[in-house]
């Protein structure tokens, strides 16, 4: 209770600290579940034309990290890609290709050595707080409040994004439902399982219904349950016309779920379109055969097995 009560008096402090007309997660929710527009007092949210824009852009961003021994590691090179609306975008590579680095300069975590990004029009360097406004972000090794319930957790950040007790608390109802969190909505977070603690990290990334996520290894260690549970919510995101980033190592997963595919390799993207433009490209019909392929792995992999 104390805990809860903490939390509540730090959501109410960081709210009063927003600057004017971030209050768009707030109002877009107050509207959808009471059936009103925003009060006319209320400082207007600054808006984006979705039908006519990317996304999701990123422009030449490139990542340099100094090494022990003096040189310097291009993390990301060069790389320019879109999102566009209702998209699912995969990113892929393999270990070290600069995907998370990637991921997180769009998302305002780290800052691009060179180039530049933007989320919905908001330029990610200049706008960092437009930015989180529209932006979801998950991993699969997101931190939970392990002291707090699912319940609690939800409307916290609901709160956070400057919601009203009430409508946090309606906000938190309504994806508790969708999610089928259900059943362990009050339990601690510490006692979840992998997969129940995965659901509310979703719960938690779509809390603020925000028009853009980015989703770092969803599925990482799930069981095949959980695992189809939540490719179906991300389904259901980019049908209800949200620009998504995913980026996964199940290639398969991601020959059926992306709209685009960015091949990433050493930092710079090698090949990018949808699955039959990659096949025709590579003359190879599996994802992780084209991806092989297209960096010119295949050889290496056919000589290693011999």
């Amino acid at each position: 209770m104390y805990t809860s009560k903490l939390l509540l008096a730090h959501a109410t402090r960081y709210r009063a600290s927003l600057p004017p007309g971030l209050t768009s997660a707030r109002e877009r929710w107050h509207t959808r579940a009471r059936g009103r527009t925003p009060h006319p007092t209320a400082a207007p949210p600054r808006r984006y034309n979705a039908r006519h824009m990317d996304m999701v852009v990123a422009d030449n961003l490139v990542k340099v990290f100094p090494q022990p021994d003096g040189r310097d590691k291009r993390a990301v090179d060069g790389l320019t890609f879109r999102v566009g609306t209702g998209q699912i975008y995969g990113l892929l590579g393999p270990n070290g290709a600069g995907k998370t680095t990637t991921l997180r300069m769009l998302s305002g975590l780290m800052s691009p050595t060179d180039g530049a990004a933007s989320l919905a029009g908001f330029d990610v360097a200049t706008q960092p707080n437009d930015v989180k406004r529209v932006l979801g972000f998950l991993t699969a090794n997101t931190g939970l409040y392990q002291r707090l319930s699912a319940r609690e957790l939800l409307t916290y950040f609901a709160q956070l994004h400057g919601m009203s007790q009430i409508d946090a608390k309606a906000r938190a109802d309504h994806l508790i439902g969708w999610l089928g969190i259900g059943d362990f909505a009050t339990l601690r977070c510490g006692a979840l399982s992998t997969g129940q603690k995965q659901r509310v990290n979703i719960a938690r990334a779509l809390i603020a219904d925000p028009p853009i996520l980015i989703m770092d290894e969803p599925t990482l260690g799930l069981d095949v349950l959980s695992n189809r549970i939540i490719l179906e919510y991300i389904r259901r995101e980019r049908d209800q016309g949200k620009s998504i980033i995913l980026s996964t190592h199940y290639l398969d997963e991601a020959e059926d779920m992306c709209d685009v595919v960015g091949l990433l390799h050493d930092g710079r993207l090698v090949a990018e379109g949808d699955i039959d433009s990659l096949r025709k490209q590579s003359g190879k019909q599996r994802l992780s055969n084209i991806f092989l392929k297209l960096i010119h792995a295949d050889e290496m992999v056919e000589a290693a097995v011999r």
